[in-house]
């Protein structure tokens, strides 16, 4: 979820400094060393919508969608390492996978082809111009019971996609290599600005980002490029409210990517742009201009010298609670159903409801984190939610940068994740988007070191027994 338009004084043009790398992919094959024991496959799936649905993201959107810009896509990486271990990676132009939706997914993929929850990542770009996924900010918007039909029609059909997807994927593997490197890509602005009185959604040039891009490239035994697995942490929302379908920058990178290598498959995972966003912004156009950028910076990795990755494939996943601050009385929430803001009356509303079911509100959330181990060579954190950019520069810090991929929207998408800093500083990601996302507030304090230390467990189980 994004606010309002923020414009630069210049704009960057990239369009031709990715096409003259293009070339130079391919020619740099040689210069990957060899990284034997991986099979890889590749599957890919079309998921827009077939007829008009609310689309996910803005509450300024009053109306359904308006036709399609560009195709959604879902997409899915299956790799098995020498010793037959498994992973399989899920990416979409979605805005997240809600929790059900995430579990409903997992426990028939782990019927179907055997494989336990930490071997499925589900992962999504984050786009806003994607359509309505289950009840996920469900009290923002203002549909019908006919369009909250449609809604979980659609979400039942991608439930089924998802899952044939990965099978696709399964059936495709081959013989692979694997290699990684880091890029830099510099549209990704903190949006976290200051007033005298408060911190709002605007253009903060002296706040923490990362202009990081990790590439995971996956070549067959010959040396051409089969796939590349693309991150950025930066909220996917160039295009803003607008009504047409599309996977604003993130799609058009990997639409240009996968454009100028004919045969490879572009994925893009969302990092941790929760306080981010794309610079300048507020056209398709200008998504289309951030997505070259991206992805002249993709070609840029490719045709230098990456660092090979080796098996084997250690995975982890867990569920752990991650606490919210004291939650509002009866009669506070009674008050906030005067309140003048539809979407806090509704929010009051939700939250009397559970209060009358339950006899209180939730005081924790189970927090989902997974953790990817490629030997010694790369190490993948997914977290869940919308995170800031501080869990993304600590880690690194903490963790050491150069064998690190700190992903985020991943597996479920319930709240922004903020650290200490910015709970204490308040705002949107401090804690004001928890009306829209139906939380009963804020988190507690210890939020921060509750999860990194959670993140430092698993990083530390899937090290150890590589």
């Amino acid at each position: 979820m994004s606010g309002p338009l923020t414009r630069r004084n210049f704009i960057r043009t990239v369009s031709g400094g990715a096409a003259g790398l293009a070339l130079a992919t391919e020619l740099s094959s040689g210069s990957i060393a060899s990284s034997p024991g991986w099979k890889a496959g590749l599957a890919r799936e079309i998921i827009t919508p077939e007829k008009s649905l609310w689309m996910a993201g803005y509450a300024s959107r009053k109306k359904p969608s308006e036709g399609v810009a560009q195709d959604l896509y879902a997409k899915a990486l299956a790799l098995e390492d020498g010793t037959g271990k498994r992973g399989v990676l899920v990416t979409s132009d979605l805005l997240g996978f809600p929790a059900v939706v995430s579990h409903n997914i997992a426990e028939r993929v782990e019927q179907r082809y055997h494989l336990t929850r930490h071997q499925l990542l589900l992962s999504s770009s984050h786009t806003h111009c994607g359509p309505v996924i289950g009840r996920m900010l469900g009290t923002m918007y203002p549909m019908n019971s006919e369009q909250w039909a449609d809604v979980d029609a659609y979400t039942s059909d991608l439930e089924d996609k998802v899952v044939a997807l990965v099978g696709t994927a399964l059936k495709s593997m081959r013989p692979a290599r694997l290699s990684f490197g880091h890029g830099n890509a510099g549209f990704a602005m903190n949006r976290r600005a200051r007033t005298n009185e408060e911190v709002v959604i605007g253009v903060n040039k002296d706040g923490p980002v990362d202009h990081d891009v990790p590439v995971l490239r996956i070549d067959d035994m010959h040396g051409k490029l089969r796939a590349v697995v693309v991150g950025y942490a930066c909220h996917n929302t160039t295009a803003q409210d607008m009504l047409q379908f599309n996977g604003d920058y993130a799609g058009f990178a990997q639409a240009w990517l996968e454009a100028h290598h004919p045969g490879a498959t572009a994925l893009f995972v969302a990092g941790c742009g929760g306080d981010a966003n794309p610079y300048p912004r507020g056209s398709i156009e200008l998504a289309r201009q951030h997505g070259e950028e991206l992805a002249a910076a993709v070609v840029k990795v490719l045709a230098g010298k990456l660092q090979p990755v080796h098996s084997p494939l250690k995975t982890a996943y867990e569920e752990f609670p991650v606490a919210f601050a004291t939650p509002p009385g009866r009669e506070e929430l009674k008050a906030q159903l005067a309140n003048q803001d539809v979407y806090h009356r509704n929010w009051a509303e939700a939250m009397l409801k559970i209060l009358d079911r339950d006899g209180r509100l939730p005081s924790e959330y189970p927090y989902p984190l997974e953790i990817w181990q490629f030997s010694n060579d790369l190490t993948f954190i997914a977290m869940g939610g919308e995170v800031v950019v501080d869990y993304d520069l600590r880690l690194k810090r903490e963790l050491g940068a150069e064998k690190l991929w700190v992903a985020a929207y991943c597996n479920d998408v319930f709240a922004y994740i903020p650290s200490l800093r910015v709970l204490k500083e308040g705002g949107y990601e401090g804690g004001g988007a928890m009306v829209y996302y139906g939380q009963p507030g804020p988190f507690a304090p210890s939020v921060e070191e509750t999860i990194v230390g959670k993140v430092h467990d698993l990083v530390g189980q899937v090290r150890s027994s590589s």
